[in-house]
């Protein structure tokens, strides 16, 4: 997938998405392929498995399958490349997938965010927003910045260094070109590892209501709809763990950034309140040395 090389301020969307959560350092490399189209023995051996359906049918049940199972702890990280200095953001939490609402503790790599190193970052996830506490960058400790992500170019794929889990599973209804891998184990749970790629607009198109928004952004603002990813099933099609893999074109190398979501603890209680008005934050947020300005 490939981004138009806009600009932010006066720097490359690339560079925009991670700063918002405060990373600056991000560069060129971890690059994934795409799957193979889905042939006959993976479809063979998804129906010995047990499951119904093709490999693409599969995996396009995945978002509505997590829907079905209501909540779920979450791990996430996101990782990039520079000049052979890798830079990986990893976040912590819970979310409700029938409400669309989580909660994700962000812990930014050690001088990712410049010469002080940051505090771990809340963000609230909720749909067609994203909140952010301990954001740094002149905002009141007490304050929360709030960010449309329906007005992001990304649509919130990479923007606050999470993949919000919601478009994580989503993006898997624009799957095509699917192969069933195998068997293996996520975490001690038994799975079904598929890979392949995925259409943001045929994703936003299926995609619900709620999180429709966001998608269709990010299809507007991509070039290239594709996305390669790995995805792992267990046995009640529930999804344990997928990556993503984003492709940005800048003024300089091409950017990647690979996105992973681990899934785990389903039905953990989940409570979520977002802030109220007078808790946000509407004045500048500055972006340091090198980075742009974000209202």
């Amino acid at each position: 997938m490939v981004v138009r090389g806009h600009t932010c301020g006066g720097g490359a969307l690339a560079v925009c998405a991670l700063a918002v959560a405060g990373v600056m350092t991000v560069g060129s490399g971890c690059s994934g392929t795409g799957g193979d189209r889905s042939d006959g023995a993976g479809e063979r051996a998804v129906v010995g498995d047990g499951a119904t359906g093709t490999p693409v049918a599969v995996v396009r049940r995945a978002a509505g399958e997590l829907a079905g199972a209501g909540t779920a702890q979450a791990r996430t990280s996101m990782e990039t490349a520079a000049g052979g200095t890798r830079v990986t953001i990893r976040g912590r939490g819970t979310y409700d997938f029938r409400r669309q609402l989580g909660r994700i503790r962000v812990v930014l790599p050690k001088d990712a965010a410049g010469a002080d190193e940051h505090r771990p970052i809340t963000e609230l996830l909720a749909p067609g927003a994203l909140y952010m506490k301990n954001r740094g960058a002149g905002v009141p400790d007490d304050k929360w910045v709030r960010i449309d992500t329906t007005a992001l170019e990304d649509g919130n794929l990479v923007t606050g260094g999470v993949t919000d889990p919601t478009a994580a599973a989503e993006l898997l209804r624009g799957a095509d070109e699917v192969t069933y891998v195998g068997r293996t184990e996520v975490e001690g749970v038994p799975v079904r590892h598929f890979r392949g790629t995925a259409d943001i607009g045929r994703a936003a198109r299926a995609a619900s209501p709620s999180s429709r928004g966001a998608l269709s952004a990010a299809a507007k603002g991509f070039s290239t709809d594709s996305v390669p990813f790995d995805v792992y099933l267990d046995d009640a099609g529930l999804l344990r763990k997928v990556r993503h893999r984003f492709t940005f074109a800048t003024e300089g190398p091409a950017v990647a950034v690979v996105s992973t979501l681990l899934l785990h603890g389903f039905g953990t209680p989940v409570s979520v309140r977002l802030p109220s008005d007078a808790d946000i934050y509407t004045g500048q947020v500055q972006q340091g040395r090198s980075g742009p300005e974000a209202p």
